[in-house]
């Protein structure tokens, strides 16, 4: 477990209470926005003098649920504003971003287009994430790795016009400034007694919603589920507030990258919490923000919010490559 404290959670995780708070949808008539906040008291939470909530968006819609769901929202009406009748996006084979615009969508009357990154995937079964969006009605174009960090450029964007005609672009992730404005909506009045909000960073887009929508007193605590330090510049195009900071120390080798330790933690906290972490993003977030507390980050008297983002879809494929190399898989 180099790099990681084993916190000994199996006594932490003692007692949930749930509470709601229901508001309007503005993207489906169908679709009642829900966010639902878990209290966890903890043996570590009290000896530490900290108060601890996880906010959860992953339970808003199946299908669109989460981050995915806020990102979507403002892009779903601009395409239908402007009569745009296809959806083009990008992502990995894993991608919940690539799951979430093919379910919207299907229930949203578009054409879905998946531009997906890694050419070799095309002759190879498709696994259950990309099967998923498949049989909501998503194409898909594999592109080389080498190609697919070209998608920023407009002569790459101009070759998919040629081949697919007018469609509304949606960036990998969702994120755009769109998204950020719908991100921005996770935080409301109630949300005002917490100091901190901790969520999980792909492409930057939810943090930087939150950022913007953050009262004066609170940080936000992003935890980025990629190695590297290009999301520090990511994010500042689309923020301009300081209240955030990224915590690169927990990304467990990378994106869609699992380590048995964390396995075993996302089970443990799913058997003594009954909230599923999905192990691409929320597992390492919540991992992180027990280690910070337990190595005294956070001041007694803090009280943190994590934002549950979703993306449990992913965890069916995640655990045919887990089931392959013989290790503990999610349950």
């Amino acid at each position: 477990m180099s790099g990681y404290r084993d916190l000994g959670y199996k006594s932490y995780f003692v007692n949930v209470k749930n509470t709601n708070f229901a508001f309007n949808s503005l993207l489906s008539p169908l679709i009642n926005e829900i966010a639902t906040y878990t209290e966890i008291d903890l043996p570590l939470l009290r000896e530490k003098g900290i108060q601890l909530a996880f906010k959860r968006e992953e339970l808003l819609f199946p299908g669109i649920s989460g981050n995915k769901y806020r990102k979507l929202k403002y892009n779903i009406q601009v395409a239908k504003a402007a009569k745009q009748h296809t959806l083009l996006t990008f992502g990995g084979a894993f991608s919940n971003h690539i799951a979430a615009v093919a379910y919207a969508g299907k229930i949203h009357g578009f054409k879905t287009i998946g531009v997906i990154r890694g050419e070799e995937l095309a002759s190879l079964p498709l696994n259950p994430t990309l099967e998923k969006a498949k049989s909501h009605g998503m194409s898909f174009h594999f592109v080389t790795r080498e190609a697919y960090r070209e998608k920023h450029r407009p002569q790459f964007v101009a070759k998919l016009q040629e081949t697919f005609g007018h469609f509304y672009l949606i960036p990998e992730g969702g994120t755009n400034a769109l998204a950020v404005k719908g991100c921005a909506e996770i935080l409301h009045e109630s949300d005002a007694k917490y100091t901190h909000i901790c969520v999980a960073v792909g492409t930057g887009g939810t943090l930087s919603g939150l950022a913007e929508a953050a009262f004066e007193h609170q940080e936000i605590l992003g935890f980025p589920a990629l190695k590297g330090t290009f999301l520090q510049k990511d994010i500042c195009n689309f923020t301009q507030q300081n209240n955030w900071s990224l915590f690169e120390s927990y990304h467990f080798g990378g994106y869609a990258k699992v380590t048995p330790p964390l396995v075993h933690f996302a089970n443990q906290f799913s058997n003594d919490t009954g909230i599923v972490l999905d192990p691409i993003y929320t597992a390492k977030m919540v991992f992180g923000t027990l280690d910070l507390i337990a190595n005294d980050y956070f001041a007694s008297g803090a009280h943190i919010l994590m934002i549950h983002t979703g993306g449990l879809q992913a965890i069916e494929g995640m655990n045919k490559k887990l089931r392959k190399q013989d290790i503990e898989w999610l349950l």
